[in-house]
């Protein structure tokens, strides 16, 4: 069972709107978000919405800190996570607007020692499709990255790698991508990124004061980062290392305050039209068929409703910012808790609210290769336990005694393992992304994996139980 803490003290703190929604549609707003919390154990989430150009909901619910106990309220800032990279492409549009560069410059023309440099294009940076491998793909903080590293030595790490793919023959995500452009446009601009995104993107919104540096303004957050190993009782989650997001995942605000970015993109204030084209059109693929990301951005058609939409993660927190043009409506969930499904889930359900048409079509699965490793595994972890043969070295660090006593007080409940299920599947990071349901006697759980080339786990993570 997970911490009753946050149901006892679920708390909503508002933020002053310009209009507001129905009360009806608020109590139901409130009501899921609260039930979501409950049933996640996620300490907090910061949730607001816009309609018809307006803010018109901004509440906090949940816990900023647990012990001892802080509620949270929508004044407050979290990290954005990954949602940074649309605010470094558009910083991008508008060097393009200046003349300073084109998005369909060869990253030789920057940096020529790179691995296929003349053909990967600032394009395929900002559109994943460059088939450089993501240095990020884990939801869970592996040792490198608590040790401060330079996004310099990212990119001459994990970009001077053999591509995954051919340029532009595919899609993968991938932090590497948006730190090699940050660089790009430091060199172009002549200035640091953080000032150039702060003068040229977010001072013209009005919001250059509202927004930090996630690593190093760290001391301005007031709002603790958790992480919860096998659903049980969270623990405070530090933050990653100094420099290693960078452009790709380093800003922090409130949820009213990406809402502003937000009504930016809804009401096209920002850049050009032609840009804001470019920003929100799927990218098109070698063969002609079209991706469902754009600049920094996933592009969809969610039952006939067209949806821009991008979470983000970084170490203790997780956000979730969803626009629907046609629309005029955009929500965003910001929460206090790495590796959990709450926030997309609170975001999901406040969109089936305010536009019940929505649906989203599952994706083709391919073969499954982890369930039987994982079916061996699981009744291991019951005992508190784990064989490590199957384990890469960053997979072995997690499961440390303390994480093993939390998997086995979550698991041994539950008794015999049933069936083990993949849901979804996908490529990043060099690694094959899975998403599973345990099936025991007494519940279902949601895991999530990676599992390498090699066929090592990279990643085991229960994120949920049914």
């Amino acid at each position: 069972m997970r911490t009753p803490l946050v149901a006892l003290f679920l708390a909503a703190a508002t933020l002053s709107a310009q209009a507001q929604l129905s009360p009806e549609a608020e109590a139901k707003i409130n009501a899921l978000a609260e039930k979501t919390l409950h049933d996640t154990g996620v300490p907090s989430a910061s949730v607001a919405i816009a309609q018809n150009g307006k803010l018109v909901y901004a509440h906090a619910f949940g816990l900023a800190n647990v012990a001892p106990a802080r509620p949270a309220t929508a004044q407050m800032a979290y990290p954005i996570g990954s949602i940074s990279k649309q605010f470094t492409a558009q910083a991008a549009l508008l060097l393009a607007q200046d003349g300073k560069l084109s998005i369909d410059d060869p990253v030789a023309k920057y940096f020529p020692n790179l691995t296929r440099a003349k053909d990967v294009t600032l394009r395929n940076l900002m559109t994943m499709t460059s088939g450089y491998q993501d240095f990020a793909p884990q939801d869970y903080i592996i040792p490198a990255w608590l040790k401060p590293t330079t996004p310099l030595a990212i990119v001459q790490e994990w970009a001077t790698k053999p591509l995954d793919f051919e340029p532009g023959s595919e899609w993968q995500y991938s932090n590497t991508n948006y730190v090699l452009l940050g660089l790009i446009l430091e060199k172009v601009s002549g200035e640091p990124l953080s000032k150039l995104v702060h003068e040229r993107v977010l001072a013209p919104l009005g919001i250059s004061d509202q927004v930090f540096n996630t690593y190093t303004d760290r001391q301005k957050l007031q709002v603790t980062g958790y992480v919860s190993n096998a659903l049980a009782p969270v623990r405070v989650q530090p933050l990653e290392a100094n420099g290693w997001y960078f452009g790709d995942g380093d800003l922090a605000m409130t949820a009213s305050t990406l809402i502003t970015w937000d009504l930016g993109i809804l009401n096209q204030k920002l850049l050009s039209p032609a840009s804001y084209k470019q920003f929100e059109t799927p990218f098109v693929y070698t063969n002609g068929k079209p991706s469902t990301y754009g600049l920094g951005v996933f592009v969809h058609q969610a039952n006939g409703h067209p949806m821009l939409e991008h979470s983000g993660e970084v170490g203790g927190y997780v956000a979730e910012n969803m626009l629907f043009p046609d629309d005029k409506i955009a929500i965003t969930v910001l929460t206090n808790q790495v590796a959990s499904e709450a926030a997309s889930e609170i975001g999901h359900q406040i969109s089936l609210e305010l536009i019940p048409t929505l649906r989203k079509t599952p994706p083709a699965e391919t073969a499954d290769t982890l369930a039987p490793t994982l079916k061996t595994l699981l009744p291991q972890l019951q005992n508190g336990t784990i064989d490590t043969t199957s384990l890469t070295p960053d997979t072995i660090a997690y499961f440390s005694p303390e994480t093993l006593a939390d998997f086995k007080s979550t698991l041994a409940p539950l008794g015999a393992l049933k069936e083990v299920t993949r849901t979804r599947s996908g490529l990043r990071g060099g690694m094959t992304f899975g998403l599973y349901k345990a099936a025991f006697a007494n519940g279902t759980l949601t895991l999530t994996t990676y599992l390498t080339p090699e066929g090592k786990i990279e990643q085991l993570l229960i994120i949920g139980k049914e």
